[in-house]
C-alpha cells in the first residue's frame, strides 16, 4: 500500500526538532508499507525579505526533497498570506499542493492528512482528485481551538465526513470529530507510542550531573513555551509561597520565551530556561525532575505525559482532552483545573513532596510503543484503501 501524508507539522533539516510524534510515527509506519511526506512550508513573495521576523521567511531555505529517519520527505510551499485569517488557508492551502500531488497519480492508494486544518481538508480534496480514499489524523488544537472558529468550523462540518476514516489521538478528541459530524463508526483513537530505549526510569543524581544540575527539588517543563500551554500559568505558580525552595526548570522554545527569561532572570536561579533540545536528551530531563507539568489549556494525548511516566516520574498535568485518560491514579500524579495558578501551586507543592517509586509508575503508566502505534495506524488506512478499493 502507498500511502501520501500531507502535513505542516514535520521536521525538515532546518527544523529538526519539530513534531518528533509525527517523526517517530512515520518512520515506523514506512517500515511497514510505502510512505511518503508532504512536509509543506509556508510561502508568500518576499517572505525570504523578512526572515527575521516570519516563520515563513525562516524556512525558506528549506531543501525541496530530503529523507528524514528513512522516509523521503517532499517540502512543496503552500501560500501563505499573513492576516489573511482562517477562512482562506484551506482552499490556498489546497491549491497550492494541487501540482505536487497531480505528479503522484496512479502512485497513490490513500492520503493520509496529519492536522485537521487546513491540512486534513486539504487531504480530503486531494484524495478526491486522485480518486483514492482519505484518512484524517487529529491532534488536539486543530479540533480543540481552529475547529471552534466560525469559518474553519464549517469547512470542517462539510468536509471532515467525507474522509473515509478519522484517526484520534485520545478519547476524548475523537469525541470532537463526532461532533463536527463524523460517524462514530469512521472515527478510530491510535494512541501515539513512547520509545522505551529512551524513555525508561533513570538515576536522578546521575541525570543532574549529565545536564550540571544542583540539588533540591525540581519541576521540569517540556514543550512549546506558549501561553496556551499553560507556561505562562506556571510562571505565575512560581512566585506562590507554597513552591519556595522549588526550582523550575523549562525546556522549550516558544512565542513566550522572552517571557520566560525575564522571569528566570528575576528568580534569583530557580527558574531556568533551557531552549529546545534534541529528543534524545528529553530522557536526562525527565530523569532530573521530581515531578513533571503540563498545565496546557487544551490538549490531545502530549507525548510529553507518556515520556515523563515512562520514566518513572508523576506528572502534575490539567484535566483537558486526553490528560485524565493518562493519570488516572494518584500515583501518576495529579490533575488540575486549567487557567489556575493558585490550584497549580498547591498541585506541584503537594506532589513534589511526595515519596515516588519510579517502576510502580513507569508500569502503570505504561503504554506500547512506536511500533504499535504504527500498526494500529496502518489497520485504519488499510480498511480505507480496502473500502475505496470496493
Amino acid at each position: 500500500m502507498r500511502v501520501l501524508i500531507v502535513t505542516k507539522i514535520f521536521p525538515s533539516g532546518q527544523e529538526p526538532l519539530s513534531s518528533p510524534f509525527n517523526r517517530q510515527q512515520f518512520a515506523a509506519l514506512a517500515r511497514r508499507c510505502d510512505v511518503e511526506v508532504l512536509g509543506t512550508i509556508p510561502w508568500f513573495p518576499g517572505a525570504k525579505l523578512v526572515s527575521r521576523w516570519s516563520l515563513a521567511g525562516r524556512q525558506t531555505e528549506v531543501p525541496r526533497v530530503e529523507v528524514i529517519d528513512g522516509v523521503p520527505v517532499a517540502h512543496p510551499r503552500f501560500l501563505f498570506v499573513p492576516r489573511i485569517g482562517h477562512d482562506w488557508s484551506a482552499a490556498l492551502y489546497t491549491a497550492s499542493l494541487i501540482p505536487a500531488a497531480l505528479r503522484r497519480r496512479g502512485r497513490v492508494d490513500v492520503v493520509l492528512g496529519s492536522w485537521a486544518y487546513p491540512d486534513g481538508v486539504a487531504a480530503v480534496r486531494l484524495a478526491r482528485l486522485l480518486g483514492v480514499p482519505s484518512v484524517v489524523k487529529v491532534h488536539g488544537s486543530d479540533l480543540n481551538v481552529v475547529a471552534k472558529l466560525p469559518g474553519p468550523r464549517a469547512i470542517l462540518m462539510r468536509e471532515l465526513p467525507r474522509a473515509s476514516r478519522v484517526v484520534a489521538v485520545s478519547r476524548a478528541l475523537g469525541d470532537e470529530a463526532v461532533g463536527l459530524g463524523v460517524s462514530p463508526t469512521r472515527v478510530t483513537v491510535v494512541a501515539n507510542g513512547v520509545d522505551s530505549a529512551l524513555f525508561h526510569p533513570r538515576d536522578r543524581a546521575v541525570c543532574r550531573r549529565v545536564l550540571g544540575l544542583g540539588d533540591g527539588k525540581r519541576v521540569v517543563y517540556v514543550g512549546r513555551l506558549e501561553p496556551s500551554k499553560g507556561v505562562v500559568d506556571l510562571l505565575d505558580a512560581f512566585s506562590r509561597e507554597s513552591l519556595a525552595g522549588i526550582h523550575l526548570s523549562l525546556v522549550g522554545d516558544g512565542s513566550a520565551r522572552a517571557a520566560c527569561e525575564a522571569r528566570a532572570a528575576a528568580s534569583g536561579g530557580r527558574i531556568t530556561v533551557h531552549g529546545a533540545r534534541p529528543l534524545g536528551e528529553i530522557p536526562d530531563w525527565m530523569g532530573a525532575a521530581d515531578v513533571v507539568t503540563l498545565p496546557s489549556w487544551n490538549e490531545g494525548t502530549p507525548n510529553v505525559i507518556l515520556e515523563a511516566l515512562a520514566c518513572g516520574r508523576p506528572v502534575v498535568g490539567s484535566s483537558v482532552g486526553g490528560i485524565p485518560d493518562l493519570l488516572r491514579t494518584p500515583v501518576l500524579g495529579a490533575l488540575i483545573s486549567p487557567r489556575d495558578p493558585d490550584a497549580l501551586a498547591v498541585a506541584l507543592a503537594s506532589v513534589v513532596n511526595r515519596h515516588h517509586d519510579a517502576v510502580r509508575i513507569a508500569a502503570e503508566g505504561a503504554r506500547g510503543g512506536w511500533a504499535e502505534s504504527a500498526q494500529n495506524l496502518l489497520t485504519v488506512l488499510e480498511a480505507a484503501w480496502r473500502e475505496g478499493r470496493r
